[in-house]
């Protein structure tokens, strides 16, 4: 619940649409909270979503469109999300764009793309939401990725990208304690890309040949550590990524 009230507590989770941010709207959900599913241009699928939780609970869901990658848009997005039920405790930056850039085929725009919705907009939306954050002493969980420090070849503007939110992470653990505690999750290979055309069991397989663990993750996964790191028992944890990744980013 609430820090400071009995009322249940409020996610803003972006890019929860579809894939792994839609498991962890719905695991929050589940964990009692009420979700704010933010989507970009996956329209039926958000309010199928949100259809699917309020019927669950009634009022506990609600979609909102933006384009991460404008600031301005980030700064509505945080402002209706804060006033729909009058308070923010927990924001997911989930949303991401991922796709190879070999070098010599690196564009201008793709690395605009990459840079805006990886690090600029996980970076202004959580400067956008802090104030309703610190008035429930809540925290930020960001998505980031083990290639922010293990390089993925072709993926350059990608890896640059998740690198600097890994430091971003870190940096507002620092500038927004002790009201706000920001920590980031470092997914390994969860599902395939959102672009596979194959056949998903050659993809998990060849995924999993590297992993200790010997298998791919699941998105519910994921979204567990979210949970967990909104949770009481995380209360003493901040500025810490961590990776989900079955041992990969230490083979």
């Amino acid at each position: 619940m609430n820090a400071l009230t009995d009322l249940p507590p409020v996610a803003l989770v972006t890019g929860a649409a579809r894939r792994v941010g839609a498991t962890i709207a719905k695991r929050l959900h589940a964990e009692g909270y009420r979700v704010i599913v933010h989507y970009g241009q996956s329209s039926t699928e958000a309010e199928q979503l949100v259809a699917s939780l309020n019927q669950q609970r009634s009022d506990t869901a609600w979609a909102l469109q933006a384009d991460i990658r404008d600031v301005q848009a980030l700064q509505r997005l945080s402002s209706q999300a804060c006033a729909r039920w009058g308070q923010l405790n927990l924001l997911v930056n989930n949303a991401s764009t991922f796709y190879a850039t070999p070098m010599g085929e690196l564009s201008e725009p793709a690395f605009d793309d990459l840079i805006g919705t990886n690090l600029k907009a996980p970076l202004f939306l959580a400067q956008a939401s802090a104030p309703a954050l610190r008035a429930t002493q809540g925290c930020i969980v960001n998505i980031v990725d083990i290639h922010a420090r293990h390089p993925k070849c072709g993926f350059a503007a990608y890896c640059a990208a998740k690198a600097g939110l890994d430091m971003a992470t870190r940096a507002l653990a620092v500038e927004l304690a002790p009201a706000i505690r920001v920590n980031g999750i470092a997914p390994g290979a969860i599902l395939p890309p959102p672009d596979y055309t194959g056949a998903p069991e050659s993809w998990a397989q060849a995924a999993a040949a590297p992993v200790p663990l010997g298998r791919t993750g699941q998105a519910e996964e994921i979204a567990g550590m979210v949970a967990w790191l909104a949770s009481p028992a995380s209360a003493y944890v901040t500025g810490q990524i961590i990776a989900v990744d079955g041992g990969k980013s230490q083979a």
